[in-house]
């Protein structure tokens, strides 16, 4: 299908976009548009106004501190793929992106772009949940701070506002001595995971598994104390039937619900082995 008519606006500047938004309720912001696009081709959006940000080289920055990583609207996800610094900062970036579609969408795509489109079957976003970030808007009205926690609010649906661009998300750093993990599977690499699981591991405090692909919006379980005495078989099928209590696998084409449920408990299972495993320094060996 081709897309319902349309103007573009190309602005040189963030105030110039904003100004645009705000006088047009129903535009959509395009960065890198490998969502947009086959929305708007399929006509499940049909916006008047596409307001086109990629002159705004501003936007384009992947920032790493001892915080954390700052990725602006505009920074691909091979930037932060491919950013050592980042890396090093939070690996978890890193070990996600690389399972992110394919190497063509991931030099258009942008990393802010996955996570404000709101689909719970993104890795960026469970990333971004399980992390406890934040992403920064900005509209004509001022700048604000959105919470992850409040950014999702059901499926393929964010707390943005018309008038808003999503402009900066921050992946806070975590503790020393952290493992992180990230495991799913896909019918063939790069397509959206029937299920996926990243998770951080603080041996002896904390515990935590973010949920993509088998729930609503992107869904964190503190499994601390099922493997507080460590990654056993029992401790880990413990985990899993834990975080199954918060899971709604569905049933689709690609899947039933059963067989996701079954992935849940093979993948956080994976997912926890491996993050403890990064957190002693074994991961690899």
């Amino acid at each position: 299908m081709k897309p319902a008519p349309f103007e573009i606006v190309r602005p040189a500047s963030l105030e110039e976009a904003l100004e645009a938004l705000a006088a047009n309720p129903d535009a959509k912001v395009l960065a890198g548009g490998q969502s947009l696009v086959p929305l708007l081709s399929m006509r499940l959006a049909a916006p008047r106004l596409l307001v086109d940000i990629n002159g705004i080289g501003a936007l384009a920055y992947v920032r790493a501190s001892e915080d954390g990583v700052h990725v602006g609207a505009l920074a691909r996800h091979t930037d932060v793929l491919q950013d050592e610094a980042a890396a090093k900062v939070q690996p978890l970036l890193r070990k996600a992106l690389r399972l992110v579609a394919h190497p063509t969408i991931r030099n258009r795509g942008t990393t802010l772009g996955s996570i404000v489109h709101a689909d719970a079957s993104a890795e960026m976003p469970a990333v971004l949940a399980l992390l406890d970030g934040h992403v920064t808007v900005a509209s004509a009205g001022g700048r604000r701070e959105v919470p992850v926690a409040e950014l999702y609010v059901g499926p393929m649906e964010s707390s943005l506002r018309p008038d808003e661009v999503a402009v900066e998300a921050f992946f806070p750093a975590l503790p020393a001595g952290t493992g992180t993990a990230v495991e799913e599977i896909a019918r063939r690499h790069g397509d959206y995971a029937l299920c996926g699981v990243a998770a951080t591991v603080r041996p002896g405090s904390t515990a935590r598994v973010a949920y993509f692909s088998v729930c609503d919006v992107p869904t964190v379980v503190d499994v601390s104390s099922s493997v507080a005495d460590g990654p056993t078989d029992e401790a880990l099928a413990d985990a899993a039937e834990q975080a199954l209590h918060h899971l709604d696998p569905p049933e689709d084409i690609h899947a039933t619900a059963d067989y996701r449920r079954q992935l849940v408990r093979v993948l956080t299972a994976r997912a926890l082995t491996a993050a403890f495993a990064d957190a002693s320094g074994e991961e690899g060996r």
